[in-house]
């Protein structure tokens, strides 16, 4: 193995990492908003398996369908994960500016179906991003278990956060990883 795929690896490496923490925020700043609301010990946790469970399977579904989209592209594979990553992370920051939702406001954690339906809401944003990285990582294993654990952990540390602070913290939480994903779509097309 040359020196150049040693950065090249160490460079995927830190890619992906980045590319997770940014996607927690997204649970990170929900959980702030659900643990202000009072959440339970016992729903702190389930609700963070549930949120690791869907940042492996939502990425894990995307990097498939990246990795036969990125075949079918071939050299316009850079240009296609960047555009989707812009796009998301545009989507990102414009919603860490708008209210919660009447849905989702609605929405109780205290039950099994609303922390099902809370907890893929968060995670729908991973298949996207799985799509992009799907056109050019080589590591899926890696990837998918980096955004479990990054989701996993950021929504224990916003729903145990929340509790405590303000909820401003969420919403710059969200806003910031948007912009991280936007930096980066940028970064693949230019």
């Amino acid at each position: 193995m040359g020196m150049g795929e040693v950065y090249a690896g160490w460079g995927q490496t830190l890619t992906i990492a980045i590319m997770a923490i940014a996607l927690g925020m997204d649970a990170f700043s929900l959980g702030v908003g659900i643990g202000m609301k009072g959440i339970r010990l016992l729903h702190v946790l389930q609700m963070s398996l549930l949120i690791a469970f869907f940042h492996v399977l939502m990425p894990l579904l995307g990097l498939l369908t990246g990795s036969y989209v990125g075949h079918l592209l071939g050299q316009v594979t850079a240009y296609a994960a960047g555009g989707l990553l812009v796009l998301l992370g545009t989507h990102m920051v414009f919603n860490s500016f708008r209210p919660i939702s009447s849905e989702m406001r609605g929405t109780s954690h205290r039950t099994f179906w609303g922390m099902l339906l809370i907890s893929l809401s968060v995670s729908v944003d991973s298949f996207s991003v799985g799509v992009s990285l799907g056109m050019f990582v080589n590591s899926v294993f890696l990837t998918v278990l980096a955004f479990g654990i990054c989701g996993g952990l950021m929504s224990t540390v916003g729903l145990l956060l929340g509790r405590h602070v303000s909820r401003g913290l969420g919403e710059y939480g969200e806003a910031l990883g948007g912009a991280i994903l936007l930096a980066f779509g940028l970064l693949f097309i230019f």
